[in-house]
């Protein structure tokens, strides 16, 4: 089947754009062409990525900064954490997206068009075809990144969100710690939901402040605000401070099942895959993992893989019975996480939420933590049925 291109990328966002760099990187694959589809043109900084890493990745050149230690605090628990094998890392959106549109833009394998994309289908027998605000293009595989659209049913499967508001912040004196990240700060109420700050500190006067929820429905935007100037000027003493720059997000946390591949030729990338992990709502990392394994398999087999994500049912298990307690007992996330970081080591942790770790380690983890919530909620996985408040 004669197509216009071999890979057609919908959306230039993290996975998008991670997808085309990788594709083009890949000596296997130079002779393949490349259509990246992107509605408009990234040239704000919209958003930041952090992460943890115990290995080098494609964009280490522009991280932004990086921290050796993680504090975690809650009542009566706070401790500070040494990293040996990992660095918690952050990426600004702008930086990303300059590199990689830096990097494509004298790549002759790949064509860019400014487009919005109104569908995209398997197109019989072995390619795909988009319908676009451009006209219509068509390819032998198609990589889908646009947001999910979900047909939610409630009755079978948990709708969360993860919402923050942040603020880069200047203070008048010196209050951070450039060396430490305040991973969860849960020491604030939490009124039956999951709430914590969440400080990435540049220098010590300079940092993003982030109010973090786990809940189904966002705040006022006032809400976050209050409790931001609340912790800077009464948790931290900040006498007074300037507000830099703002950040504003919410990312679906959901069991709902997010299909890896729709049809024979289009395979979804992204949230729309679900590489935004369910209980944590961390993406980046997942983001180039899944890259990874899709590229390596069109180098050597010319397809992709038959199971694009290679994701374990353990871990979605584990993701559906805290998504199941968020539901229903919110408050007694901080707890749950608490005992996590009082009774392993913070690798062992950072090792579970990144789905590496063995049968005996997860015993180990799941061992650490009171049983009784993720009881109940087995037993709501086992009914069928999203537990209740």
């Amino acid at each position: 089947m004669q197509t216009d291109f071999d890979y057609l990328i919908v959306g230039g966002g993290a996975a998008g754009l991670s997808l085309a760099y990788a594709l083009a990187q890949e000596p296997r694959l130079r002779d393949k062409r490349v259509l990246l589809l992107e509605p408009a043109a990234k040239d704000q900084n919209d958003r930041t990525w952090s992460f943890w890493a115990d290995a080098p990745s494609p964009f280490d050149s522009i991280v932004a900064h990086e921290w050796a230690q993680l504090a975690f605090r809650s009542p009566g628990f706070e401790r500070v954490f040494a990293l040996s094998r990992h660095r918690y890392k952050m990426i600004r959106g702008l930086d990303f997206y300059q590199f990689v549109h830096a990097a494509l833009a004298g790549n002759p394998q790949v064509t860019l068009v400014r487009a919005t994309v109104d569908s995209l289908e398997n197109l019989p027998p072995s390619g795909v075809i988009a319908h676009t605000s451009a006209g219509k293009f068509t390819a032998r595989y198609g990589f889908d990144s646009r947001p999910p659209v979900m047909d939610k049913q409630p009755d079978k499967h948990r709708y969360l969100l993860q919402h923050f508001v942040g603020w880069e912040v200047e203070t008048e004196q010196d209050v951070f710690d450039p060396k430490t990240v305040e991973f969860m700060d849960f020491r604030g109420p939490q009124y039956h939901e999951p709430r914590f700050m969440y400080v990435l500190p540049f220098s010590p006067r300079r940092a993003l402040v982030e109010y973090t929820l786990f809940s189904g429905e966002v705040l006022p935007k006032a809400a976050y605000e209050a409790a931001m100037h609340a912790y800077l000027t009464t948790t931290l003493g900040v006498k007074s401070y300037r507000i830099e720059a703002e950040e504003v997000g919410a990312i679906p946390m959901t069991d709902h099942p997010l299909p890896a591949r729709w049809g024979a030729n289009i395979i979804n990338l992204g949230t729309r895959a679900g590489r935004a992990k369910p209980s944590t709502g961390y993406a980046f990392k997942r983001i180039q993992a899944h890259t990874a394994r899709l590229v390596e398999a069109l180098a050597t087999t010319g397809a992709p893989p038959p199971d694009p994500t290679s994701d374990r049912w353990q871990f979605r298990l584990f993701d559906t019975l805290l998504l199941d307690i968020m539901q229903r007992r919110g408050e007694t996330t901080r707890d749950i996480f608490t005992e996590l970081f009082q009774h392993n080591p913070v690798e062992r942790i950072f090792d579970f939420l990144d789905e590496r770790t063995t049968w005996v380690e997860n015993f180990q983890v799941m061992n650490s933590v009171t049983p009784w919530p993720f009881m109940r909620s087995i037993g709501q996985v086992l009914c069928g049925k999203p537990g209740r408040r």
